[in-house]
């Protein structure tokens, strides 16, 4: 396999992304929101299939530690990832809820394990910067970008770094 072929899917991917990420900027975006640890998160509308309480997990062995497990999403095996993980946040006490938002991919359905709901908001073009230059890489990979709100800063997840990772 030569190198172009090997880098065109990520590649694709690559400028699928800067394109969505151009129209975020210039057009604006509708995004659900979410909270991991008490930080502001949000995804694309589009991307979101539905948003869903917490259901039963299986441990999977040898899976990375992000995964939480599978789910049984009406006869659907739909993989788990804890964002509190992924994104590199002390657990949640134990016990604690958690809520699942399930995006779609390239290859079927994830779960997205969270804290706790928000809202679905428009973000107005024009008010989404780059995530800072100064932010881990690891973390920052994470982000679309980064809005300032009245209420505070919103982190735009980049669905498809966070499933990826």
């Amino acid at each position: 396999m030569t190198t172009t072929q090997a880098d065109g899917p990520a590649r694709e991917a690559l400028l699928r992304r800067a394109e969505r990420a151009r129209t975020w900027y210039t057009q604006g975006v509708q995004v659900v929101t979410f909270f991991v640890a008490g930080a502001h998160f949000g995804i694309e509308v589009l991307r979101v299939q539905e948003i869903i309480r917490a259901l039963p997990t299986t441990h999977v062995p040898l899976a990375d530690d992000t995964v939480r497990g599978l789910l049984n999403l009406r006869g659907q095996i739909v993989t788990s990832i804890d964002l509190r993980k992924r994104l590199e946040f002390p657990p949640a006490a134990d016990g604690a809820e958690h809520m699942n938002l399930i995006v779609n991919s390239e290859d079927g359905p994830v779960s997205l394990a969270f804290d706790a709901i928000g809202e679905v908001i428009n973000v107005p073009a024009g008010v989404m910067e780059d995530p800072p230059a100064n932010l881990d890489a690891g973390r920052a990979g994470f982000l679309a970008g980064v809005c300032k709100l009245e209420t505070g800063l919103l982190l735009l997840l980049d669905v498809d770094q966070v499933i990826a990772a």
